[in-house]
């Protein structure tokens, strides 16, 4: 019989950097639960939970801890500390009982991105691998976007701190770190957000 505790979780890429155009790292063990459900309905229960306010279409709440998202006209998702994401699915499935609701802890089968520098830089690079626009007044910090990554589908936005966050699937790990590097690679600089402020 499998032992979880014998085999503990592992992140996707563990610990890998690149320094180019900007930094590129694989964020490590993050928790992500998807809460699926009318948001008007589920709403309340959720903030109460997690101590967030309900994002707005497109929006995103945090608190420098956890962050809730609104990945769809269904659907939530709550990025929170890898170690607390099975017992607060837990709980945010108890406070939904009997709603029309599903609570999934998807923390292993996602992997997180983080990118820094500047924000031309950042935006540059998001820009050659998604047909979203990110221009800062498409994409501006508090709002994320759901697209494509080149062939597969991600997750972006911008965090308080100004960095660039992205997430995929787990599976695909491997092949957006290759986008993120290849996008970031020194004189591969397109200067197309030359006019943004640093």
């Amino acid at each position: 019989m499998f032992d979880a505790t014998s085999h503990p979780a592992r992140p996707a890429l563990e610990g890998a950097t690149f320094d180019g155009l900007v930094r590129v790292e694989a964020a490590g063990l993050t928790g992500m639960i998807t809460l699926r459900g009318d948001v008007d309905a589920i709403g309340m229960p959720v903030a109460d939970v997690t101590g967030l306010d309900v994002p707005d279409t497109l929006g995103i709440t945090g608190d420098g801890v956890r962050v809730l998202a609104w990945m769809s006209p269904d659907e939530m998702m709550l990025f929170c500390d890898y170690a607390e994401a099975e017992e607060l699915a837990a709980s945010l499935a108890g406070s939904l009982e009997g709603e029309h609701a599903l609570v999934v802890n998807v923390s292993d089968a996602r992997a997180a991105f983080r990118l820094s520098g500047p924000e031309p830089r950042l935006r540059e690079v998001l820009a050659k691998l998604t047909p979203a626009d990110v221009r800062p007044e498409a994409l501006p910090p508090g709002m994320i976007r759901r697209s494509r990554l080149a062939q597969v589908a991600g997750a972006f936005w911008f965090d308080d701190a100004g960095d660039l966050r992205v997430v995929c699937f787990r599976s695909v790990a491997d092949y957006v770190w290759a986008l993120l590097t290849g996008a970031a690679r020194p004189g591969s600089e397109v200067d197309h957000f030359r006019d943004v402020s640093m």
